[in-house]
């Protein structure tokens, strides 16, 4: 999981703890004492503060550091700062309380304080406690899993932060928050290595100032990237740098957020042993410290591994505990994660109505979070801000221009007029190719948004899970279990094949017969798909666009064989005709596109379908790099006497050499 940072550098226990320490080992009385001397101390340094009301975030911290932990000192000092109009300390002491308030998971709360804290810095015109605020509401909001006011929010404190010509230490150390902030915005869209860009931006920052936490939360971040990447090794590698780093500043939460971590690899590893030892200290020191986001992580994360190991019965408390602290605190993705695993371990036990149940729970919540619509806003808004970012370096170098350009004319020189131009034309040619750039990526997501609303039909999703109801209710329960691990198998192989651009014609091919696997339910298992390659074919090696046969398949499916009454048959066949080229053939034998075309006519509704023509579009931009452009060829296949159709044959001939290949 994502570790959220703070502009906090330090965490210093509570000091209930410390009282609590000092009962321990002092008596009674002393102890009496010393409350009374620390409340002295704490009122001397208070009085002192608010006779010299310093500006400056460093002076007040210098201050107020030891009493972050303290909420009952915190509000009195908010309190005198609010009768004396100290809007700067009253502004500090917000931003503390709000960040105790998020780390108890009260975000509605800590939102509420830290949006005040902005309101007052704003008033008292002081750049570093408004950038500090809106960061803190950032991260308040990425704990929630609000994406996009995220976003805003740490994008208007590094926009804030970057035009300032002489930054502080603490505006630095924002800038570095606000870069690994965006950075977590990339995780959630799944852009791994922009996001490892992000983070390498802030360690740059980190490691510059010296600052241990953050180093921890960068390489905890990177980790995480490696991880969703399939390199577990780098992924464990760096959880491990972060681990060294937390230990470093005796950092309980961040110990607990890299157990889990390298607990999870260790899980994918097979190492259930190791992963059940580490997750278990993960969950023994998050229980101390109270955070309810990284309680349900320790308890769903302990609830797979015991799945894994076969303590099903352990597996389901703990899976249940996680779930439930997820709902009471509205953690979307663990509320999704802990069902998945409830699904699993139900099948296991044999209750596949439970199974079911939290199986379309899980897929309803995931379909929400990852909303095409909201991720395709939240991806405008991060291609408007790098946009607006190249802008800026243009306005900049512009102005730099301007500078050079006066010096040039005081010299009268004509030469240094020439290199100006040059140097003004060179940055519109980047602006513009930058620009037809961006558009280019815009119209590539596009297009695999479509494609992944395509292929995630509604009607076939619901048709599908019905099919298998029926199994479920007529008892058959092998054949519920045999096509609800072909359906989630299909369901996955999607939402892992919509994230990709291009994939190896084998896995294609299996997602194809996972398909028709599915569709024949509701056929009675009445067609015949056969796949046939030929020998001299290395699947694995060609690259095609995910998905690309899907629609084809489909309109075979629906258009030459349901009207048709038996012997159904689709054939696809893998074969070369020239060496730059693979040709894909499917053949149906229907009813034919004529007679097809007659029976929708007659039809009161009829569906647009816009599968081929985005086909068209994916197969048209991934033709660009390769020698050949694509083909697709749709044939009617009639009789001896020519009159009788009886099928159907479309063939699609896709690339397979590069241009690099060609040059090599």
């Amino acid at each position: 999981m994502k570790l959220c940072k703070t502009h906090k550098r330090i965490q210093i226990p509570h000091l209930y703890v410390l009282m609590l320490l000092c009962g321990l080992m002092c008596p009674l009385g002393s102890g009496a004492q010393d409350d009374k001397d620390q409340n002295t101390v704490f009122k001397t340094a208070v009085d002192q503060l608010l006779a010299n009301t310093p500006r400056d975030y460093t002076s007040i911290n210098d201050v107020l550091y030891p009493y972050r932990g303290d909420s009952i000192k915190l509000k009195q000092f908010i309190s005198k700062a609010k009768n004396e109009n100290y809007l700067e300390g009253e502004s500090y002491a917000l931003n503390v309380l709000g960040v105790l308030y998020r780390n108890i998971s009260q975000y509605e709360r800590s939102i509420k304080l830290h949006k005040k804290a902005r309101e007052l810095a704003q008033v008292a015109d002081n750049v570093e406690l408004r950038v500090i605020s809106l960061n803190n509401v950032g991260v308040a909001y990425r704990r929630m899993n609000l994406v996009k006011p995220a976003l805003d929010f740490h994008t208007k404190a590094l926009d804030i932060s970057s035009a300032l010509k002489n930054p502080s230490q603490e505006i630095q150390h924002n800038i570095a928050v606000s870069h690994n902030s965006i950075g977590n915005i990339y995780l959630v869209l799944e852009q791994y290595d922009l996001a490892m860009k992000q983070f390498q931006k802030s360690l740059i920052i980190e490691k510059k100032e010296g600052n241990q936490l953050g180093l921890a939360i960068n390489y905890q971040n990177i980790g995480y990237a490696y991880e969703q990447k399939g390199d577990l090794e780098n992924a464990l590698r760096n959880y491990k740098l972060s681990l060294d780093f937390n230990n470093q500043i005796n950092s309980n939460l961040g110990r607990v957020i890299c157990y889990n971590s390298i607990g999870a690899v260790y899980i994918k590893q097979k190492k259930y042993i190791d992963a059940k030892m580490i997750i278990e200290k993960a969950l023994e020191k998050v229980l101390i410290i109270g955070d309810q986001f990284y309680v349900a992580e320790s308890y769903i994360n302990l609830g797979w591994v015991q799945e894994e190991m076969g303590q099903l019965e352990a597996s389901e408390r703990n899976l249940n505990k996680g779930l439930n602290i997820a709902k009471a605190h509205n953690l979307n993705f663990y509320i999704v994660e802990a069902g998945k695993h409830l699904s699993d371990l139900y099948a296991k036990k044999g209750n596949y109505e439970l199974a079911l149940q939290h199986f379309t729970e899980a897929i309803t919540i995931e379909k929400n979070i990852n909303n095409d619509r909201n991720l395709r806003y939240v991806n405008d808004v991060i291609i408007q801000y790098e946009n607006e970012v190249k802008n800026r370096e243009i306005k900049a170098l512009a102005n730099e221009n301007e500078l050079v350009k006066f010096k040039l004319e005081r010299n009268k020189t004509i030469f240094w007029y020439s290199i100006l131009g040059l140097a003004i034309i060179a940055a519109s040619l980047i602006a513009v190719y930058r620009n037809r750039q961006l558009q280019q990526e815009k119209q590539i997501l596009t297009l695999e948004q479509d494609m992944l609303r395509n292929q995630m039909n509604p009607h076939f999703i619901f048709n599908s899970l019905n099919s298998i109801k029926l199994y479920i209710i007529n008892n058959e329960k092998e054949n519920a279990v045999y096509y609800l691990n072909k359906f989630s198998k299909l369901i996955r192989k999607i939402l892992v094949a919509s994230t990709e651009k291009e994939t190896t014609l084998a896995d294609e091919l299996d997602t194809m017969q996972l398909y028709m696997t599915i569709e024949n339910i509701r056929f009675d298992d009445q067609i015949l798909f056969n796949i046939k390659v030929e020998d001299t074919i290395n699947t694995a090696s060609i690259k095609i666009p995910s998905l690309i046969l899907q629609p084809f398949l489909e309109n075979a499916l629906w258009h030459g064989l349901s009207s048709k009454a038996d012997d159904k048959k689709i054939k696809l066949h893998v074969y070369r005709t020239s060496e730059d080229m693979v040709d894909i053939a499917i053949t149906d034998n229907g009813i034919g596109r004529k007679e097809a075309a007659k029976i929708k006519s007659g039809k009161y509704l009829k569906r647009k379908s816009m599968g081929i023509a985005i086909t068209k579009a994916r197969l048209a931009n991934f033709s660009k790099s390769y020698t050949e452009d694509y083909q697709i060829n749709i044939e009617d296949l009639y009789d001896n006497s020519g009159n009788k159709a009886i099928g159907t044959r479309i063939l699609v001939r896709i690339p397979t050499r590069t241009t690099a290949m060609r040059t090599a």
